[in-house]
């Protein structure tokens, strides 16, 4: 069929100027119209794969010509995931992350790595932004509150006050140096500080793996990491991907809510899966870095947007001031930003939206 379509090309070359101009224009589109034809009836299948990463499960769901380059890809996902785990996690003491905490008060000027200096000028960046609801340096106050979950008792007054000396995202001295590959340095200026990326690690590993499989040509994915997700390119045949927004645990709560996403990340943040009741209270493992104390305000926040890594850290910040204020600050310092909070403040439920929620909506 092509070697028809050129040789009717040539001929045209002995026609008239007219003739040749609107013949060429119609063979031409109907050579657009073959090559079209051909590349979508490849057939693409889907695939799905599943790993734990970062200590949590993590899932891949992508449409590929065949399974050896599904698979190809996925494992190239899988390792940029480690990779960053190696960089920015507060469990693995040889971390890039941990090495740095280990600077406090020393007043070394640690260089850091293009991953780890990402996270920390978003992280302040935010953190400017939300007035200190949101902060990385919360680790000391962290590790109190994992202790006090075990224990079922609240840290010590004298324990929150230590912890209380080394947080503040302002001791986090980030400087750019260097002129044709600028590169961040990073000053912790308090002894004893620990940086917890928890609120934000996840959302750009989410980010990251969406690059890699761009990169290598895959448009239509799903990968989810401990329930939040970023996609690309819808199903074949499909609107979107559907998600299915869990509802908020206790009687008498609003059903769960279809989304269809599409090119777009989602972030839940609450206390669904960690919690702990102390003292008849219940308190969330999300801590208010202003406090130190868990939230006891039972709500469970989903937060839509384009930026998998401020989606994440911004869904805390909502957490953390509650849905009035919360979202009012989406909507003055975070535009683009779509939330839904669904919380029980008593004995009643409340579910509030930011306007353009609903677009996402399954119809």
């Amino acid at each position: 069929m092509l070697r028809l379509l050129l040789r009717s090309l040539l001929r045209l070359k002995t026609g008239g100027s007219e003739s040749r101009a609107s013949g060429v224009w119609g063979l031409l589109g109907l050579l657009g119209l073959l090559v079209t034809g051909c590349v979508h009836r490849v057939p693409l299948t889907r695939y799905e794969f599943q790993r734990p990463q970062m200590g949590l499960p993590f899932r891949i769901v992508l449409y590929a010509p065949d399974a050896q380059r599904a698979t190809h890809v996925a494992d190239a996902v899988w390792t940029r995931i480690a990779e960053l785990n190696s960089i920015l996690s507060d469990y693995d003491e040889n971390s890039e992350l941990s090495r740095l905490s280990r600077s406090g008060g020393s007043g070394q000027q640690v260089l850091l790595s293009r991953e780890l200096g990402t996270v920390l000028a978003e992280a302040e960046r935010i953190s400017r932004l939300s007035d200190g609801a949101f902060d990385v340096t919360v680790g000391p106050y962290v590790q109190l509150w994992k202790r006090a979950r075990r224990q079922r008792e609240l840290p010590a007054p004298d324990r929150l006050a230590a912890a209380r000396a080394a947080v503040g995202w302002r001791f986090v001295q980030l400087e750019r140096t260097g002129i044709f590959t600028p590169r961040l340095t990073a000053t912790l200026l308090r002894p004893n500080m620990r940086l917890d990326l928890g609120g934000i690690a996840k959302g750009y590993a989410l980010a990251e793996s969406a690059k890699v499989l761009r990169h290598a040509g895959v448009s239509r994915f799903l990968v989810s990491g401990g329930g939040d997700l970023v996609v690309g390119e819808s199903p074949p045949g499909e609107t979107g991907w559907r998600i299915e927004v869990a509802a908020l645990d206790v009687p008498g709560a609003p059903p769960p809510r279809v989304l269809r996403l599409r090119n777009t990340s989602l972030v839940t943040s609450g206390d669904f899966f960690q919690r702990a009741e102390i003292g008849g209270v219940r308190y969330s493992h999300i801590v208010d870095p202003r406090t130190g104390v868990g939230l006891t305000d039972h709500s469970l926040v989903t937060l839509i947007g384009s930026e998998a890594m401020t989606v994440d850290a911004v869904s805390k910040l909502v957490s953390v001031f509650g849905p009035e204020r919360g979202l009012e600050l989406l909507a003055r310092r975070f535009p683009g930003l779509e939330a839904m909070v669904v919380r029980q403040p008593s004995d009643r439920i409340e579910v509030r939206e930011t306007p353009g929620f609903r677009s996402w909506l399954a119809r």
